[in-house]
């Protein structure tokens, strides 16, 4: 470290990106710091992936025991299945606390200073703090900002945290509503419709666009759609907005019609989800103190190394990633960027493979996607001249799905017609969140049909539904 410098590595935020970036960094030498204003682990640890899952892990067991039909085909009876609210709340907040804490002693037990504080650019390799009444100034050789995101309410929509609410405060399960809309049909919005009909509730799905769940590959789409909402007690609003939400009880909902916007149906519900995406936390930052402008919606603008970027220049030492650069607002793709800028520090410069990144939802069954979905993959033929096709294996052909009576599920697989080479991989069926990473490295290592449809699976298991995906998808040599 340049004695010049109080840090060689100062990160501002603690999220899970700013924490694998901290990680690595002492892995590579650095003096690293880390400034949090808040709770260790930032959004996905204390409101996002790691609450969500604990509440899904405890409904599904919930949905799974009720289902008398599931368990009679398995030679099982179960009477009188019940729950506790507050018990499984507590599963969720208890599972917060630990992992938040992990973080925070695995970073002290590697010297990482703590710093507990707001943190704004104050200048070219400065950073000032703010706790209460009192600001420091540090210096550091670079800087990486990892300041996360919140979620997005629409306009028209009046939030309590109570009857209307986000993500952030749904995680907390401080009650059950009988009815409950959920506006927006993403993963979010899934996951808690699936957590609350497990529980007993009903939902009203409200989604702006003209098909539920526009995000996801629409084969998987169509599927799940007929498995995660058909059979449940959800009813769905598509193409319309929710123009006004005004919380009480009960909660008014007035929906439009996304394309004319008039009025076509009020709502009166129990509670409300706002489930309509998030936006960069990218204000007070002290980014003016640099000349960089956030874009028009909050993301701060970044190269393919994540450098900021001013004026079409990098902005020297001055790094973002996570949410806020907009790339893929995903907690593990934000420690893979934080990794990738620890490395360019060091001079051995690495870009993230975005298409090999892989996502997931953990709905009952699991939805895992890598890579395109097939309206992208057919863009990018378009684009540079490839045809493209597809091919489907499915669960209900597989031995270990079979046994489990969890048949339900299909494995798509997205590909070049000339080469073979897998540009997607859809997954929706059973642990397809654990089954979509021998994808993610087939993609990463840019690997043909041609050469998986060789590879060895143990049977039975459900991974064989990739094996038979990549078979039929080969291109047939000679």
């Amino acid at each position: 470290m340049s004695q010049a410098f109080d840090y060689d590595l100062v990160i501002i935020g603690a999220g899970v990106g700013g924490h694998g970036a901290a990680l690595h960094a002492v892995d590579c030498g650095l003096k690293t710091a880390i400034i949090e204003a808040g709770d260790m682990g930032g959004t996905c640890v204390n409101r996002g992936c790691i609450p969500s899952k604990a509440l899904l892990a405890a409904s599904g067991r919930v949905r799974e025991l009720r289902d008398a039909d599931h368990l009679k085909a398995l030679g099982i009876q179960l009477q009188g299945v019940a729950f506790d609210r507050a018990g499984i709340a507590a599963h969720a907040n208890n599972l917060v606390a630990k992992i938040s804490s992990d973080m925070t002693n695995s970073l002290k037990r590697l010297g990482v200073d703590i710093i507990q504080g707001w943190g704004q650019v104050a200048g070219v390799q400065k950073v000032s703090v703010r706790t209460g009444s009192t600001e420091k100034t540090i210096t550091a050789r670079d800087i990486i900002m990892a300041p996360g995101s919140v979620p997005w309410v629409p306009p028209g929509i009046e939030i309590d945290g109570k009857t209307v609410f986000t993500s952030d405060d749904a995680v907390k399960l401080d009650w059950l509503p009988s009815w409950v809309a959920i506006i927006g049909s993403g993963y979010i919005g899934l996951e808690f419709a699936d957590v609350y009909t497990a529980l007993g509730s009903e939902i009203t799905m409200i989604e702006a666009l003209d098909t539920l769940m526009p995000t996801f590959d629409p084969d998987i789409a169509k599927l799940a759609q007929r498995v995660l909402i058909a059979p449940r007690d959800i009813e769905t609003r598509v193409g319309q907005l929710a123009s006004k939400v005004i919380p009480g009880s009960p909660v008014v909902i007035e929906l439009s019609d996304a394309k004319t916007k008039e009025v076509v149906e009020v709502l009166e519900v129990d509670a409300c989800l706002v489930a309509t995406g998030r936006i960069p936390a990218t204000k007070n930052l002290g980014l003016e103190s640099v000349g960089v402008e956030t874009d028009r919606r909050g993301f701060i603008p970044v190269n393919d190394y994540l450098a900021v970027v001013s004026g079409g220049e990098a902005v020297p030492h001055l790094w973002a990633i996570g949410d806020a650069t907009g790339k893929m607002m995903l907690a593990h793709a934000a420690s893979a960027q934080g990794i990738a800028v620890v490395e360019t520090i060091c001079d051995r410069p690495r870009q993230v493979d975005y298409r090999s990144v892989p996502a997931a939802a953990f709905t009952h069954p699991e939805i895992g996607f890598v890579g395109l979905t097939e309206p992208q993959a057919q863009e990018l033929g378009k684009t540079e001249g490839f045809e493209v096709a597809s091919t489907r294996s499915y669960f209900k052909g597989n031995s270990k799905a079979l046994a489990e009576g969890e048949t339900d599920g299909i494995a798509k697989v997205i590909y070049r017609k000339d080469t073979g080479e897998v540009l997607g991989v859809h997954i929706f069926g059973m642990h397809a969140s654990d089954l979509i990473h021998e994808a993610a490295a087939a993609i990463a290592q840019r690997q043909s049909a041609n050469s998986l449809a060789f590879n060895v699976h143990t049977h039975p298991t459900l991974s064989e539904v990739l094996d038979e995906a990549y078979k039929r998808a080969a291109v047939p040599l000679g």
